[in-house]
C-alpha cells in the first residue's frame, strides 16, 4: 500500500486558492468631505498572526516607517480532519483519460474528503479599516463561496471546494500606557471542504464500448434458457471519417471524452444457447 511516490500538491493548491479570494482588498480614507485621500490595497502573506504581531509591538515609534504597516491579513492552516459523511465506497474506482496522452486510461480510487481549517487574521489601527475590510469580505459567504481547484492535473480532476465561513471573532490588542502601538484585530475561520486522492496508475483496461445483458426465462441459470439479449453499443454524433455521412464508421471512431449517443438492440432467442465471455461466442 505505502511505497508509491506520489504528490498531487493538493494542500499547497488550497492554500493558494484560498489566499487568492482576499489578495485585492482595498482601504480608503477620506478627508472628512467625501474626497478620497488614500487607497491602501491590503497585504496578504501566509503565517499565524502571532508572527507580525511581534515585529508590530518592537516598533515604538507610532510615525517612523516599518516593514510591517497596518492595515495587513495573514492567514494561516488551523486543522485538517476526515469526514466520513462525504466518503464515497473504500474499494471503488473510476477510469479517467490521461491528460498527457489521450490514448491511454487510469485507474483513480475514489478520493478520500478532508476538512481543511483555516484562520484569517485582519490586523488594523482603526476600527473603520476593519470595517471596511469586512464589509469587502462577508457578502460572497453565505456561509459558503466555491472556488474551482485542478486538484489533479494528470487525470484532469477539477473541483468545486466550498470554502465556508464559521466564525467571526475580534480582539482589540491595546494595553499598556499611551504609547503602547494598538492593533485590532478579526480572525475569520473558515473551512474547506476539500477531497485527497491516492496514487493514480495507468491501466491496461480500455473505455467500455459494448454492454451486453442477457436475460433468461428462470433465476437458475443452469437450467433455464435465454430468452432475450439487450445490446448498447455507442453512437457518433459527428462525422469523424468526413464522407458527408454519420454511418456505423463512425462509431468506430469515437474518442474518450467525446459527446456520443447510444444503439440500443433487443434480440430474442429460442436456441438455448449460453454466450461464453472468455470466448466472446454463443455456445
Amino acid at each position: 500500500m505505502l511505497g508509491n511516490y506520489f504528490y498531487h500538491q493538493i494542500i499547497r493548491k488550497t492554500v493558494i486558492a484560498f489566499g487568492t479570494l482576499f489578495n485585492d482588498i482595498h482601504v480608503q480614507h477620506d478627508d472628512g468631505a467625501g474626497n478620497v485621500i488614500s487607497d491602501i490595497k491590503v497585504p496578504i502573506a501566509y503565517g499565524p498572526r502571532q508572527k507580525f504581531l511581534a515585529r508590530i509591538t518592537q516598533q515604538a515609534e507610532l510615525n517612523k516607517a516599518t516593514q510591517i504597516t497596518l492595515p495587513r491579513m495573514s492567514f494561516e492552516i488551523t486543522n485538517i480532519a476526515y469526514v466520513s459523511a462525504r466518503k464515497a465506497g473504500i474499494t471503488q474506482t473510476f477510469k479517467a483519460l490521461d491528460s498527457e496522452d489521450g490514448d491511454k486510461m487510469k485507474k483513480v480510487f475514489m478520493p478520500v474528503p478532508y476538512n481543511l481549517g483555516f484562520d484569517l487574521n485582519i490586523l488594523v489601527k482603526t476600527q473603520d479599516d476593519g470595517l471596511q475590510i469586512l464589509e469587502q469580505i462577508l457578502p460572497f459567504f453565505q456561509p459558503g463561496f466555491n472556488i474551482s481547484i485542478d486538484l489533479v492535473k494528470s487525470i484532469g480532476e477539477k473541483r468545486d471546494i466550498p470554502m465556508v465561513l464559521t466564525n467571526i471573532a475580534q480582539q482589540d490588542d491595546y494595553e499598556g500606557d499611551f504609547s503602547t502601538r494598538r492593533a485590532l484585530i478579526y480572525t475569520l475561520s473558515f473551512t474547506a471542504k476539500t477531497f485527497f486522492f491516492n496514487h493514480i496508475a495507468q491501466t491496461p483496461e480500455g473505455l467500455i464500448k459494448k454492454v451486453q445483458l442477457d436475460y433468461y426465462e428462470d433465476t437458475n441459470t443452469r437450467t433455464a434458457k435465454r430468452v432475450q439479449r439487450y445490446t448498447v453499443l455507442p453512437k457518433a454524433k459527428k462525422d469523424y471519417n468526413e464522407d458527408d455521412v454519420i454511418d456505423t464508421a463512425d462509431d468506430l471512431l469515437i474518442e474518450p471524452g467525446d459527446d456520443f449517443g447510444f444503439t440500443e438492440t433487443s434480440t430474442f432467442f429460442g436456441d438455448g444457447k449460453e454466450f461464453a465471455p472468455n470466448r466472446g461466442v454463443d455456445i
